[in-house]
């Protein structure tokens, strides 16, 4: 399997947006938009992660398949990871990887992450990879349609 990372392309956004649309996978992130089937909100979102030099986006490859994405965001000192793979490939190390990789390419630290408490597989796919719990939150998850608690994670050097 070989998984690798190259900036977002027009192509992409359709596979995206099926993604994020999928329900099992908007329940396990919680944390989503307020309407993931609103195309022009998704295609305003995305137009602006693309043209904002402060976020580093990637298309997740596997055997050259678009697969999800995975970016880091925000104000210097107070940087997120995020990452999105389809539910098809879950459980295959592929998020992980793509992680590992967007750490190299993003050397600045420390970077953060949140993920719902219960979602076991991204908080092991930030554990992996150096992410330590800092911190617990609780706030509505649009994904869940309700408050769910949060777990926020912090890479130091």
């Amino acid at each position: 399997m070989d998984i690798a990372l190259r900036p977002v392309h027009d192509s992409d956004l359709p596979v995206f947006f099926r993604q994020f649309n999928d329900p099992e996978s908007l329940r396990m992130a919680a944390f989503t938009s307020e309407d993931p089937a609103d195309r022009d909100r998704f295609d305003a979102k995305w137009a602006h992660i693309r043209s904002s030099p402060e976020i580093v986006a990637r298309t997740v490859l596997v055997d050259g398949d678009v697969v999800g994405s995975v970016s880091v965001y925000g104000e210097a000192g107070e940087r997120e990871v995020t990452y999105w793979i389809d539910r098809a490939y879950w459980g295959r190390g592929i998020a992980t990887a793509a992680l590992r990789a967007l750490l190299t390419e993003v050397t600045e630290r420390p970077l953060y992450a949140r993920a719902a408490a219960d979602n076991a597989g991204s908080l092991r796919v930030l554990r992996t990879c150096g992410f330590e719990v800092t911190g617990k939150a609780r706030g509505y998850a649009a994904g869940r349609g309700e408050e769910t608690d949060e777990l926020v994670l912090s890479l130091e050097g």
